[in-house]
């Protein structure tokens, strides 16, 4: 029987490894760096390394571990492989092929996104549900989606790129993607700063926020206080999000919207801004759709990973 499993969540700076039992217990969790220099040839190396020199500290009998779940800053196609991933320096890379030949044990691999909204689906703000909407409000807006027990990855890997959804038409500025109008830039903790500063411009109403410095923090923050001119921000923000989850639950009907990210920590506030928006425009069926802040933090890649192997 097997009874381990490790999880391994790459970013851009660290990568976030655990070493977990059947149950989901996580028994072990620590960081190595992300090398990206050469084309981030290092990145998977080091992740065996980190994996193998686990096994042998904690003296783990290789028949009893189930694998190695890691997830990827970018599309990951059914076979394991990512067609390109900038900010890990790499180009096409067959993740799971390499992992597991470094490693000597079964890997699967996964779009970080998604595994996360599968951890969270697991053992987090959507547990006991199998069909997840997961949305994480950081720097931009990512999302995951799992429909009865398993991720949704679409035919190019793409599915569940939330914050590309079109919002608004007539929008000059670029998204990263380099559309323009996507949910991204004003839904993020980046899209709620830039909404701040356009409504501290074009308003003269006193605020708290003019003494602050300009975030998302700062806003949900001044909404806590009743600051007038903070709620009119996250009316509009909520206004942007609500519509836009009313238009991806008509479509895959989830039991539970999840969402996480930096900007969730504002609470339960943030979630009654998004449905006082959601509710009106959601299609009658989905309308009492439950919401739900994410409970797995920075921990939801490395559980979200582990899931992927123990099924």
């Amino acid at each position: 029987m097997k009874k381990y499993c490790f999880g391994a969540d790459i970013g851009g700076t660290t990568v976030k490894l655990g070493l977990f039992d059947a149950d989901g217990i996580v028994l072990d969790k620590w960081e190595i760096p992300t090398h990206t220099e050469n084309e981030g040839s290092a990145v998977l190396p080091d992740i065996a390394k980190a994996i193998l020199d686990k096994i042998e500290e904690k003296k783990l009998n290789r028949e009893e571990i189930a694998g190695v779940g890691v997830d990827v800053p970018g599309p990951v196609a059914a076979d394991g492989s990512v067609p390109h991933t900038a900010n890990l320096g790499w180009g096409y890379k067959a993740v799971t092929k390499e992992l597991s030949e470094l490693t000597g044990l079964p890997c699967k691999a996964g779009n970080d996104a998604n595994v996360a909204a599968l951890g969270e689906m697991w053992l987090g703000g959507g547990k006991g549900h199998r069909d997840v909407l997961m949305i994480t409000l950081g720097t931009g807006v990512g999302g995951g989606i799992v429909i009865d027990g398993q991720i949704l990855t679409g035919a190019h890997g793409a599915g569940g790129e939330i914050g590309h959804i079109h919002v608004k038409d007539g929008e000059t500025e670029h998204c990263g993607c380099g559309n323009q109008g996507c949910l991204e830039q004003y839904a993020s903790a980046t899209g709620i700063a830039r909404l701040e500063r356009e409504w501290l411009k074009k308003s003269d109403e006193p605020s708290v926020l003019r003494d602050r410095e300009i975030s998302a923090k700062s806003v949900f923050d001044a909404v806590k206080e009743d600051d007038a001119l903070a709620k009119k921000i996250a009316e509009e923000f909520g206004t942007y999000l609500g519509k836009a989850v009313a238009s991806m639950t008509a479509i895959l009907d989830p039991e539970i919207i999840v969402i996480g990210g930096g900007v969730s920590k504002a609470g339960p506030i943030l979630l009654k801004y998004v449905r006082k928006a959601y509710e009106p425009v959601a299609f009658k069926s989905t309308r009492e759709t439950a919401f739900a802040l994410a409970e797995l933090g920075n921990d939801a890649g490395i559980y979200g990973c582990a899931k992927l192997i123990l099924g």
